[in-house]
């Protein structure tokens, strides 16, 4: 019996896959908990269609990502932060300031793309932040706190 899935099933598929499983997993678990579907003639046309209008939406989602991502190469971030004459700062710089800062370039980012390796930076110095644009799509973009 083949199944089209519409939830990811460990060891089974992720959703969309059509996949053979024994007639009574399909109609006792799968299908009543709507974990699948039936895989029949009309349903797997209904599929292909879905999956090639996704397949054209993830293409320009992708080349769209590319195109941010090719800006935001070119950029070179400075932020301010009050500190110590020791170098340490008063509060701490995060994803938050780094949105900000890009925004203020003129390319707005979600700050929850924003990745660092630590939390929060809490010294003056140079320091790095990868932001993940798309799936594959990621840039690690250079960024200096100074003290203001």
């Amino acid at each position: 019996m083949e199944i089209i899935l519409k939830k990811d099933i460990p060891k089974l598929g992720l959703i969309n896959d059509i996949v053979s499983v024994k007639p009574g997993y399909g109609r006792n678990y799968l299908i009543p908990f709507g974990f699948g579907i039936l895989a029949t003639e009309s349903a797997k046309k209904q599929h292909a269609e879905l999956m090639k209008q996704r397949a054209h939406k993830e293409e320009k989602l992708k080349n769209d990502a590319l195109e941010i991502a090719a800006k935001l190469e070119k950029l070179s971030l400075v932020i301010g932060a009050k500190a110590s004459s020791t170098g340490k700062i008063f509060g701490s710089v995060n994803t938050i300031q780094i949105a900000e800062a890009i925004e203020k370039m003129g390319i707005t980012i979600d700050r929850r793309k924003i990745a660092l390796k630590d939390n929060a930076i809490k010294e003056l110095g140079t320091y790095s932040a990868k932001i993940v644009l798309y799936k594959g799509v990621d840039v690690s973009i250079p960024f200096e706190v100074v003290a203001e």
